[in-house]
């Protein structure tokens, strides 16, 4: 599901292609790129519910510069999120990319992954997702790129 979920940012998001708004035609041509039915239908479904989350008010308000508090992470998400995961959405928050409501998001997508293996750079994926998703978040959706892309090119700052 996470190939699908990278194809379509990649291909539609990332490469400011206009998006194919029939769901049809999406899915033949996922199909035709080598996706299982399947996986196609949970990948549209988590964007689907990504989607929602910009328009529901199930996140408390956060002020990014008086957070005060720590996040308590169940028993699933430390499976999911191993200490590396934990640690980088921690340093998220503090350098201001993930507020607490966009790092909520990012752990309830995580947590909807129908997936066994998950490793940082699939959470650097989702976090691109989330913040490209979340109106007002232009600013962390290109820090977060930088750290995403600037990395990859070796320029750490």
């Amino acid at each position: 599901m996470m190939d699908i979920l990278m194809y379509l940012f990649e291909t539609y998001i990332h490469s400011d292609v206009e998006l194919l708004v029939d769901q049809d035609e999406l899915s033949d041509e996922l199909l035709r790129a080598g996706f299982h039915q399947d996986d196609i239908y949970k990948a549209l479904t988590w964007l689907e519910k990504l989607a929602a989350l910009q328009d529901t008010e199930n996140t408390p308000y956060m002020n990014n510069s008086a957070v005060t508090s720590i996040r308590v992470y169940t028993a699933q998400e430390m499976a999911r999120l191993d200490i590396t995961c934990r640690g980088f959405l921690t340093y998220l928050e503090q350098i201001h990319v993930l507020s607490g409501d966009t790092r909520e998001m990012v752990i309830d997508r995580v947590m909807e992954l129908e997936t066994s293996e998950f490793a940082l750079d699939d959470l650097k994926w989702i976090i691109l997702m989330v913040l490209f998703n979340a109106p007002g978040n232009e600013s962390a959706y290109s820090q977060m790129e930088e750290l995403l892309y600037g990395a990859e090119d070796g320029y750490i700052h």
